[in-house]
């Protein structure tokens, strides 16, 4: 274990976090750049003792939860998270839950993007950001954000679909959402969904009950529209690996009706 490494590599992550990113009052007697060690203990669920040793160098070896606590509070990078855990001897594992940051190259092309209809999606089907298009095609997301949820228990958002595309997307988002519940076993968000869903849905249970195991794909739907009626919309998703995220975005076909303006009203709708 390099412990001075491990003490300055804590002590620059720590002075580049504001208090704003995570939430915290900055206060008009705040001194130290970035946060103060007693608020990265808070948010890490550690004692300040425990964790101002680790940045005096002299602490103990920080178990793999610890490590992942601390990588949490200081809103780490992937790259950053596996060099804070090399330092301690340990291999990084995938994370615990699917990060919800969306990098800011890929907000800047959700507004280049303009009518076009576009989102950011993780891997738990929580839509992280979107474009007008977006709030015009589908709906502003300002409520629910949970595309799985939405689907299983707003009647409305099924019926946007056509019969086919609704049975392809109940028995490919299940198939997913089992695949990010492999990959982040100890997230208590996707726990709390699949949970959730299993109370309010028996066809949720019945498609679960099956195993079936996929990651999202590009393909063609059929949307209805409030005020446009039925589209026909290439669907493409474009994978983000180091958040494990998606980009979708929507096109209409070449003989399709035009995707609606995003001037227009927002549509109650689903992905």
């Amino acid at each position: 274990m390099n412990r001075a490494e491990l003490a300055g590599f804590l002590r620059s992550r720590r002075a580049r976090v504001q208090p704003s990113d995570v939430g915290l009052e900055a206060g008009p007697r705040r001194r130290t750049p970035g946060l103060r060690r007693e608020e990265v203990a808070r948010l890490a669920s550690m004692s300040v003792d425990y964790y101002s040793r680790l940045e005096q160098a002299r602490g103990p070896r920080p178990s793999r939860q610890m490590l992942d606590a601390v990588a949490a509070a200081l809103r780490l990078s992937p790259d950053e998270r596996a060099y804070l855990f090399s330092l301690t001897g340990e291999v990084a594992g995938p994370p615990v839950s699917p990060p919800q940051e969306v990098r800011p190259g890929i907000l800047h092309l959700l507004e280049r993007l303009g009518d076009t209809p576009a989102m950011v999606v993780d891997a738990k089907y929580d839509v992280l950001a979107w474009n007008q298009g977006a709030a015009a095609l589908l709906t502003d997301f300002s409520g629910e954000r949970n595309l799985i949820w939405r689907f299983f228990t707003d009647p409305r958002a099924r019926e946007r679909h056509d019969e086919e595309g609704a049975w392809r997307f109940a028995a490919e988002s299940v198939a997913d959402l089992r695949a990010a519940a492999a990959r982040y076993p100890d997230d208590p968000g996707i726990k709390d969904l699949v949970a959730r869903l299993a109370a309010a849905s028996e066809e949720f249970v019945r498609l679960w009950a099956g195993h079936d195991v996929t990651v999202r794909r590009s393909a063609r739907k059929r949307l209805r529209h409030p005020r446009s009626g039925w589209l026909e919309l290439d669907c493409e998703t474009l994978h983000v690996p180091e958040g494990d995220q998606w980009v979708v975005f929507y096109t209409p076909v070449s003989h399709a009706v035009a995707v609606p303006a995003a001037a227009g009203a927002a549509a109650d709708g689903q992905a």
